[in-house]
């Protein structure tokens, strides 16, 4: 084991007895990396389809596809509306990870919980908050005659991706704080530095790898973000794809290109901006208390800030929702509320499963065969969550229309507009999501508790069932809450992918509130603010037992 690394686990608390690396000349698993492989392949071939439908489409004119000044506007618009909202979302949650964790506000561990709840709030719920508030037709101006504005285009999107996108970088910017070192600011105030000076150029530049995993979380929603723009009316490349669909497919595939490379572009920026920097500990050293900052009289304002960022934040969906549910409705409008819950059950629940699964063997790969086939098979997972949601619809419609060619006669369909297509999709773009909370339980559980139940006379898979498995139960309820909390509010995948008729809560939420329907669609509108406030308490369920857990060991 490299020295480096060494260093690192045991900084960790992990010795070299507990981590072990695979013996040499061990036998690669092809039958448990059959997954990672089916997955890769799954992932590569919709997206070289797509590369390769928009180059022969375009037939010599790219430059007049690519280059034309509505393409150039909503680029703008794109890079404009990321940047915006990275920054507000920065601006809100790096005070708020630093509260959490430096700070002695009272009742941090309520107020974490609480600052995570927006998760359960999709952007284009809080598009449909904004939009059915305002204006003489809104809320505000029913129960107060209070004609508040409508928000709508760059200001509207903005916000409700804002709101939506601060539990990512809340979460990332948190654990980044927890884990510093605060013999950095010890050693920076012993040279002189005041506080703020000391935090500035001792502590946060060790925020640099959590606040570009969470930059790059929020990049990417916003990139693909689909429900927001298409209810606030603000042209970005999502939009533009959609729009295009029915009338330039082959316009539609280079904007989809596009937004590939505008993804791609993001990522490597973030590896870039990570390559050869350092940030372990030369020494072990010793377990240190992070020093708690007193607040005194500073409380006061910080509490009423975190209020009215959480009402907006939660309160104010959830207010909306439910006084539009009692409002009354058009009777010519009628949406199956049972049969749209019970379709997004159908594709939801498989799509977690099944993601978990595959997930459980790619953490197996990666912690029991470590090389760089693992570590290959691993990124090549994450090219599914980095492809925007539309871009990759889009690529398997034609893979699928392309299958079935070959498959069924002219004119019918079996794998174009299936659930299984739309699990699939599931599965590959939320795979990603997956992987860690199990990767980390078996991170935790080692190999010798195995090892001992195979000198007992256990087989290699009666051992891990008896043994390890048990010990994976909250990563893997974790990693399951992820992929159905991501998937009962994915949008872009399901109007790409669905059946004819076949309507989801997302679905039926955002046609609804596109027409300006706000009592109709209240009611999909609270079940997914429901369901999705369940699994949010799963996560922080199991997030609360590893910690525990931890300590006990």
């Amino acid at each position: 084991m490299r020295p480096a690394r060494q260093i690192i686990l045991t900084a960790a608390g992990i010795g070299p007895a507990a981590v072990r690396p695979p013996a040499s000349g061990k036998p690669w698993p092809w039958l448990l990396s059959l997954p990672a492989l089916v997955v890769g392949f799954c992932i590569l071939l919709p997206l070289g389809y797509l590369v390769i439908t928009a180059v022969r489409g375009a037939d010599g004119e790219v430059s007049e596809i690519i280059f034309r000044p509505k393409t150039l506007q909503v680029l703008l618009n794109t890079f404009g509306l990321c940047a915006a909202v990275l920054a507000t979302t920065t601006l809100l949650a790096l005070p708020a990870a630093w509260l959490m964790t430096c700070s002695n506000l009272f009742g941090r561990r309520v107020w974490s919980i609480l600052l995570v709840l927006p998760l359960a709030v999709p952007g284009y719920l809080m598009a449909y908050t904004l939009l059915s508030v305002g204006g003489s037709y809104g809320v505000t101006y029913r129960l107060l005659e209070w004609e508040t504005p409508r928000l709508t285009g760059f200001t509207g999107s903005l916000i409700s991706l804002t709101l939506y996108n601060f539990p990512y970088m809340f979460l990332t910017l948190r654990s980044g704080f927890a884990r510093i070192d605060p013999s950095l600011q010890e050693a920076a105030r012993s040279l002189g530095d005041g506080p703020w000076r000391a935090f500035f150029r001792a502590e946060l530049p060790q925020l640099r790898p959590a606040y570009l995993a969470g930059a790059l979380l929020v990049v990417l929603h916003v990139l693909g973000d689909f429900g927001v723009v298409s209810l606030m009316r603000f042209d970005t490349l999502s939009v533009l794809l959609y729009n295009s669909l029915s009338f330039e497919p082959t316009y539609a595939a280079w904007v989809a290109v596009l937004m590939l490379v505008v993804a791609g572009l993001f990522i490597g920026g973030e590896v870039l901006l990570l390559r050869r920097r350092r940030y372990d500990r030369v020494t072990p050293g010793a377990a240190r208390v992070q020093h708690q900052v007193r607040l005194r009289w500073f409380a006061i304002p910080v509490v009423l800030l975190l209020i009215v960022f959480l009402f907006f934040a939660i309160g104010l969906p959830t207010f909306s929702s439910v006084y539009w549910y009692f409002q009354p409705t058009l009777g010519f409008v009628t949406r199956d509320w049972g049969a749209s819950t019970a379709a997004s059950l159908k594709i939801c629940v498989p799509a977690a499963i099944i993601a978990t699964g595959i997930a459980l063997t790619m953490g197996l790969l990666t912690q029991r065969y470590a090389g760089w086939r693992s570590r290959g098979l691993e990124r090549l997972t994450y090219a599914g969550y980095a492809t925007p949601g539309l871009a990759l619809g889009l690529a398997m419609v034609g893979v699928a229309l392309w299958l079935d060619g070959f498959i069924v006669e002219a004119g019918d369909t079996l794998i174009y507009q299936s659930l299984g297509l739309i699990v699939l999709a599931y599965t590959l773009h939320f795979l990603a999501e997956a992987i860690g909370p199990v990767r980390t339980g078996l991170m935790q559980a080692g190999v010798r508790v195995e090892e001992a139940a195979r000198s007992l006379g256990r087989g290699p898979i009666a051992a891990f069932f008896a043994v390890t498995f048990p010990l994976l139960r909250n990563g893997l309820a974790a990693s399951m809450a992820l992929v159905f909390l991501s998937a009962i509010k994915e949008l872009p995948l399901v109007m790409l992918l669905r059946p004819a008729n076949y309507d989801t809560l997302a679905y039926n939420l955002w046609d609804l509130s596109n027409e300006n329907l706000y009592a109709e669609a209240a009611p999909f509108a609270l079940t997914i603010l429901g369901v999705s406030a369940v699994f949010v308490g799963v996560l922080i369920w199991c997030e609360r037992q590893a910690k525990s857990r931890k300590m006990q060991d």
